[in-house]
């Protein structure tokens, strides 16, 4: 049986995630030990015991996330799991770094710096208030790009995730995608409502995060994976270290190809995907565009315990 391991992104972070992986491993807590050296603050504190407000800002959730994901990735290997294990890897927006993280091809310390800067490089591209994200669900891609266009009236608006057959995210002005909310509702959309982000992610809002990406990724080391990583700009494998640097700033203001990335994968024989670090939402999507994928989420020890036994079962 082929499988992948796929890392969540932004929504999927909850105070207390990661903190029974930290106690039960000690190479899951040197994840978390290592991140707050490498911001220079205790992260792991506001991750377990602070408030979800402040866990929720962008700056936060992403090196958080990526420290859960990585934990889980650490507990895995302490019981015999490598990525090894996993055909491709592939990750949610922010998730493509934990991915890469994972596959060795960046370490703990550059990720969780990266990710830092990209989380406020991200909330300051656009001022709070003039952006905004919605959801729709119940059209398909080519519907929503026609409601993007249609809301756009001279401002951005653009389909910036492609989630499942029936969801997919609009980004851009708050004024534009207000519109394309009840341009979406009058096409038959089942539901479709703004969604309670900070900035405007994956849309062309984005290029000064972009542009701070560019340098920040030009400074730091990568190897290649050791796993192909299937692009979210291309929903497709990539191995080379300089097209990954190139792809990681495009996927700033590009969308999140998630659905044809899940249909590259199951296409290429892959019929589990691991959900490695917080949440089950990649699951859920997973068994919506592909009913014959076989998911499983891990987050916890005896996430870990149940996947490895299946393994050597």
């Amino acid at each position: 049986m082929s499988r992948a391991f796929v890392f969540p992104g932004q929504g999927a972070q909850t105070i207390g995630m990661g903190q029974a992986l930290a106690g039960a491993y000690p190479a899951a807590k040197a994840v978390f030990e290592e991140v707050d050296e490498a911001l220079g603050e205790k992260l792991s504190a506001l991750i377990w015991e602070g408030e979800q407000d402040e866990l929720t800002l962008t700056q936060n959730a992403q090196p958080a996330l990526m420290a859960t994901s990585l934990a889980a990735m650490r507990a895995l290997e302490a019981e015999g799991v490598g990525v090894d294990a996993a055909a491709m890897v592939a990750g949610h927006s922010l998730g493509e770094y934990s991915a890469l993280a994972a596959a060795g091809a960046l370490s703990i310390a550059d990720c969780a710096r990266l990710l830092r800067i990209r989380g406020e490089a991200m909330q300051k591209a656009v001022p709070v208030g003039e952006g905004a994200m919605a959801a729709i669900l119940g059209l398909d891609l080519e519907a929503v790009r026609e409601v993007a266009e249609a809301a756009a009236q001279g401002e951005v608006c653009q389909a910036a995730n492609d989630n499942d057959p029936g969801q997919v995210v609009v980004s851009g002005a708050k004024s534009a995608v207000e519109r394309a909310v009840e341009i979406a509702k009058e096409k038959g959309a089942k539901r479709a409502m703004l969604l309670p982000v900070s900035a405007p992610f994956h849309c062309a809002l984005m290029q000064p995060a972009a542009d701070v990406m560019q340098e920040a990724l030009s400074g730091v080391e990568m190897a290649a994976p050791k796993v192909p990583l299937v692009a979210n700009v291309l929903a497709a494998p990539v191995s080379d270290p300089a097209e990954i640097r190139k792809l990681l700033v495009s996927q700033v203001t590009g969308a999140v190809r998630w659905r044809e990335s899940v249909l590259y994968m199951a296409g290429e024989g892959v019929s589990e995907l691991w959900e490695i670090g917080a949440g089950k939402a990649l699951s859920g999507m997973a068994r919506r565009i592909d009913r014959d994928l076989t998911t499983r989420a891990i987050g916890t020890p005896e996430d870990v315990a149940a996947a490895v036994a299946a393994l050597n079962g």
